[in-house]
């Protein structure tokens, strides 16, 4: 569906509190790959490339805040949190709740996938190029994830990725196993752990004992095993 530049004003405006001074990053931010088109300012119009800037600008948004919000927490701890926050599973169901599967262009019969979630991240990515880190930083962590997600309770939630991986293997007909030893290298995490599935090395972790390194290792494999989770 297109919406006139009018619309897309009112949208960012009402639902993201911002007022927006170039309108063309945020109208290939709401445009879906099946449309794509050249452009000679922005090469491929779709929103692809802005997804990948908008991904470094949220994790570093989100780093940020948990450094602050969270003094004693582990980088470990902060790390795993920060995973929580800006998962595919997460950044779909937040896009969402900011009604933003209706603003996406997209060409008829598109599975939904993380179409919702990819055109979150290439939003950020518009909001980045308009309004620089710092303006961008206050709208995410004061309009949007103080507001619509309950930070203290998925920080609570067991993450349990080794678990999910083992019914991801059991259900494929897969054969998972970790090796683990001491990490002797590094000061800062005490052990390695390797994720192996029939054999073939998929992911790997550190970490301070060797429960959260196979966790983190897990947490990779997962991602990459379903990349629209």
């Amino acid at each position: 569906m297109d919406h006139t530049d009018k619309e897309i004003r009112r949208y960012f405006r009402n639902i993201f509190g911002l007022r927006i001074h170039n309108i063309e990053p945020y109208k290939i931010a709401l445009t879906h790959r099946s449309l794509s088109s050249n452009d000679k300012q922005f090469g491929k119009y779709n929103n692809e490339r802005l997804e990948y800037l908008g991904d470094a600008v949220l994790s570093s948004v989100i780093a940020d805040y948990l450094f602050h919000k969270y003094p004693l927490e582990t980088e470990g701890q902060l790390t795993q949190l920060r995973s929580k926050l800006v998962n595919r599973s997460q950044l779909n169901k937040l896009a969402i709740k900011l009604g933003l599967h209706e603003m996406i262009r997209t060409a008829a019969n598109i599975p939904g996938g993380s179409i919702d979630g990819n055109a979150l991240e290439a939003v950020i990515g518009a909001i980045y190029l308009d309004h620089g880190f710092k303006k961008t930083f206050k709208i995410l962590i004061k309009n949007i994830f103080l507001v619509h997600l309950d930070i203290e309770s998925i920080k609570e939630e067991e993450g349990d990725f080794k678990s999910q991986m083992f019914i991801w293997a059991q259900r494929n007909k897969k054969r998972i196993r970790f090796h683990n030893e001491p990490n002797k290298d590094n000061q800062k995490h005490n052990f390695h752990s390797q994720i192996f599935i029939d054999d073939e090395l998929v992911a790997e972790s550190d970490g301070l004992s060797i429960k959260q390194a196979e966790q983190l290792a897990s947490e990779k494999a997962w991602h990459q095993m379903n990349p629209d989770a």
